[in-house]
């Protein structure tokens, strides 16, 4: 399994992309397998054609990772309060990337004013993907003291620089010129480099007398005029020039010369990589470029302002330096205004200059410092599923089942709305039981339609199969065909029948029914499975870090100590079928032997029981939430549990205790809680509260078809 490191900048123009880039070929030169992955796209203003990254990282690595989502989509998802859909396919995309690698650089976003919500965007992903954070700054005109703060207070949309996701920081464009704003120039008057080693030692000093030991300062990777050098192609493309002369455009600009009044003083300047940009009636400053043409100097190119073209008799006289390859542009506006295009010029590497961005990257990866890597190395045993790994390896897994799922409440709004959406998105084959033309009226109302294959049902049309069928199971209580009949009238207990007979793979009810409605017509018609005691029920609980589960919140009042022992088994098994690693606290008022009471005495005797029953799981208790929860609680309550701390399945004493904290937990802290999921049932049939929203809805959908995979397969073991 992947570890995946997000590279996030602390401002825009930090040359994120190739660090980002740099990251990845200074592990892969170290044999690591390592992925890519940008999310979302962040076209520059005069980007034309494909993600620019992506794109580029297909240029100079054999890696092809997945097209990001486009912006426009990313922001409609944001702009409908739908931003963890947004968040499932980001996901996606980095699962995509992360096949075959052992860690996955992903680029983060930029704040621009475009798309100002990068670094929120960027806070979700580090949650969302569990990854590690790598900031990236430019000094520009900054202090290495500032510097240093400034990436502090980034962290802190992080958890903070102490954070154990943080890994450091690396410090790209040292000693690049900058103009008052802090943009890069593109003067290039001089060819001498300003990288000062002195100044890499100020930073390092400064970063390490403000920064934890365990926040790095990665790299510092100093400013290089020929990895920013574009080539006369580009700045033809970007000011708009024609060619008077093709030569070679792909020659590199390293400085510009700007035509001086005299010969003289442009002699000088003259150098391999000078644009020399002269007013266009000046054939004397054209000659002179010529002369060192054909005497052997690479000049770059020559750009001819204010429109002028050459005198053809002048133009001939040029003819030799011409097929030296010499460029020869013309512009119609001025010298000086020619000359004020060029701080406005796009640095970023063109898709097409794969040279430039392979020394770019090779320069980078010779600086980044690669010590801090082998903990990433280490096999990922345990995957700690974030909110959206969770939700995206629920819509995946319910795909891929492509189960008929029973929905009796269908003349309910928002059961329609997660029928709609589970259509869309192709979850399941939800089949919706209620009145069409009502439910067509209440789907306008909220500005959708029914897709016409979405399978709509008329509870009052019951078939006479139904009736036998019931009155053959239940033939031991005496019920007759009148009485099966008028049952039948109930939608759940319609859809429940449906199930029995194998017409839908599970059943989904609960918005506007009971508890009690959905369950009992499961437990006389479904019934249990094979060696299973009671039916309990599980809230999967998507908190901002990690996924948990909750049992029993829904079903069991008061529990024996037996009862207790199954439900944290039942619950154990159903964390694990979700590839959560279960960890089972036995929740009491009470932590080890600090307390007692009757109610922890029932707790300590259904640990036990549930230890004697299943010694390959992990359980323990009696725990209080903290001591299970909170790391640094368990190590004064409880510091010789392999549970406390760290549990990942919670089980309550009781329905009080459960209900309520899990609705306190959902409604205080904003999550979405998906379930209950009914466990210990030979079909799946699940139970959702009156208060379920819709996503709420639409993810317990999703539950219900791997739940019925999971059947289908236990049924095929069994036989």
């Amino acid at each position: 399994m992947a570890n995946a490191i997000l590279v996030v900048p602390t401002e825009q123009r930090v040359g994120l992309t190739t660090v980002a880039l740099g990251l990845v070929h200074a592990l892969d030169r170290e044999g690591i397998p390592v992925g890519f992955c940008k999310p979302i796209s962040q076209p520059h203003a005069s980007d034309t054609g494909p993600e620019r990254s992506t794109r580029l990282v297909r240029t100079v690595t054999s890696l092809n990772p997945p097209e990001p989502i486009p912006g426009v989509q990313a922001e409609s998802l944001l702009g409908h309060d739908r931003e963890n859909v947004l968040l499932e396919e980001i996901i996606g995309r980095y699962e995509q990337a992360a096949q075959n690698a052992s860690v996955v650089v992903v680029e983060g976003l930029v704040d621009t004013e475009e798309q100002p919500y990068g670094a929120h965007l960027n806070a979700k992903m580090a949650q969302g993907l569990d990854a590690k954070i790598i900031i990236v700054a430019a000094p520009g005109r900054d202090t290495p003291r500032q510097v240093a703060d400034t990436v502090e207070v980034v962290a802190q949309a992080y958890g903070g620089i102490r954070h154990e996701r943080m890994i450091g920081c690396i410090i790209n464009l040292m000693d690049a010129p900058v103009d008052p704003t802090g943009h890069i120039r593109f003067d290039f008057s001089r060819a001498e480099e300003n990288y000062n080693a002195s100044h890499e030692a100020q930073f390092r000093t400064e970063c390490a007398r403000h920064w934890p030991e365990t926040f790095k300062l990665i790299g510092c990777i100093p400013w290089q005029r020929e990895l920013i050098a574009p080539r006369v192609r580009d700045i033809m493309q970007m000011i708009g020039a024609q060619i008077l002369n093709e030569g070679q455009l792909s020659r590199r600009v390293t400085h510009v010369v700007l035509g001086a009044p005299s010969l003289l003083n442009i002699c000088q300047e003259l150098r391999a990589g000078a644009m020399v940009i002269v007013p266009g009636d000046r054939d004397d400053l054209l000659l002179a470029v010529c002369m060192a043409a054909m005497s052997g100097t690479q000049v770059a190119g020559v750009l001819l302002t204010g429109g002028f073209k050459p005198d053809p008799r002048v133009w001939k006289l040029c003819g030799p330096a011409l097929d030296t390859g010499l460029p020869v542009l013309t512009i119609h506006y001025s010298a000086m205004q020619s000359v004020l295009y060029l701080p406005y010029l796009n640095l970023e590497v063109p898709l097409d200059d794969g040279d430039r961005m392979q020394q770019a990257v090779d320069a980078v990866a010779s600086h980044i410092n690669l010590e801090w890597k082998e903990p990433l190395l280490n096999t990922i045993e345990e995957r700690r599923f974030s909110p959206p790994a969770f939700r995206h390896m629920l819509v995946e897994r319910a795909r891929k089942a492509n189960k008929r799922i029973i929905l009796p409440e269908g003349n309910e709004p928002r059961t329609i709305e997660a029928a709609i959406i589970c259509h869309q998105r192709g979850i399941a084959r939800c089949v919706l039981m209620g009145d069409v033309g009502r439910m067509r009226r209440l789907s306008a109302r909220r500005g959708m339609s029914i897709p016409p294959d979405i399978e709509i049902i008329d509870p009052a049309q019951i078939d006479q199969r139904y009736i036998d069928a019931m009155v053959e199971l239940r033939r031991d209580k005496d019920l007759n065909a009148g009485l099966a009949e008028e049952q039948l009238h109930d939608p759940v207990v319609l859809g429940t029948m449906m199930l029995q007979l194998g017409e839908v793979d599970g059943l989904v009810s609960g918005a506007v029914h009971t508890t009690a409605n959905t369950i009992r017509p499961a437990l006389q018609l479904i019934k249990t499975s094979p060696g299973v005691r009671l039916v309990s029920s599980i809230f999967f609980m998507c908190l901002p870090e990690q996924v948990l589960v909750y049992g029993d919140c829904a079903i069991n009042i008061a529990p024996t100590a037996e009862e207790l022992a199954d439900i944290a088994i039942q619950s154990a098994e159903s964390a694990q079928a979700f590839g959560i690693t279960p960890r089972v606290a036995m929740l009491s008022y009470s932590t080890g032997s600090s307390g007692t009471g009757s109610d922890v005495e029932k707790v300590k005797n259904a640990t036990r029981i549930a230890r004697e029953r299943r010694p390959d799981l992990l359980i323990d208790g009696p725990l209080q939430y903290d001591a299970a929860a909170i790391k640094d609680v368990a190590l004064s309550k409880a510091p010789d549990s392999r549970v406390a701390g760290r549990a990942t399945v919670f089980v309550f004493p009781d329905l009080n205790t459960g209900n309520t904290t899990y609705k306190a937990v959902q409604r205080s802290a904003d999550v979405i809680s998906i379930g209950p999921m009914l466990q210990g049932l030979r079909k799946p049939v699940n139970d959702l509260s009156r208060g379920a929203l819709v996503e709420d809805i639409v993810f317990t959908i999703a539950l219900t078809a791997i739940q019925a995979e999971q059947a289908k397969v236990r049924e095929q073991g069994e036989r």
